[in-house]
């Protein structure tokens, strides 16, 4: 049975305790560092936020959902003008790492659909690998990446 809505699920341990890894997807001066090129304020629950992204040339507009502590973040993005669904969780895991989940829901099962499905389970995973990086290694994987995209 084919399903009628589409979702993304990613997870990925990273080597750094809860609190850092929170800290590091909630406050932009981190998030430059692996995601944004620049936000409005820090993702506090219910504020509305702009990001940029450093690649591309547009304003992403942001609605924080909920918020708690070292925990999970909520926020609310457009695409193809559908507002989706973002949901972060973090948990610990061995040796005081940190499991992030990462869903995003959800469009319709048809080729606008298969298209963000694709597009955006690379994206989510490379949102996790520069993190991990930033977080372990301080190296941003993100700068430069893309640049063939703006040719």
């Amino acid at each position: 049975m084919t399903p009628k809505k589409l979702a993304i699920n990613v997870a990925m341990q990273i080597q750094k305790p809860v609190n850092e890894v929170f800290e590091a997807i909630v406050n932009p001066e981190k998030m430059t560092n692996y995601f944004i090129s620049e936000s409005t304020g820090r993702m506090e629950e219910g504020k509305n936020l702009i990001w940029k992204f450093p690649e591309f040339d547009f304003e992403c507009p942001v609605r924080v959902g909920k918020i708690e502590q070292n925990n999970y973040i909520s926020y609310y993005w457009e695409n193809s003008g559908n507002e989706l669904l973002v949901e972060i969780t973090l948990s610990e895991s061995l040796n005081g790492s940190t499991l992030v989940s990462i869903s995003e829901k959800e469009m319709e099962n048809n080729e606008a659909g298969l298209k963000w499905l694709s597009g955006n389970s690379f994206g989510w995973s490379n949102f996790l690998a520069c993190l991990k990086a930033y977080l372990e290694y301080g190296i941003n994987l993100r700068k430069g990446s893309f640049d063939f995209m703006n040719k």
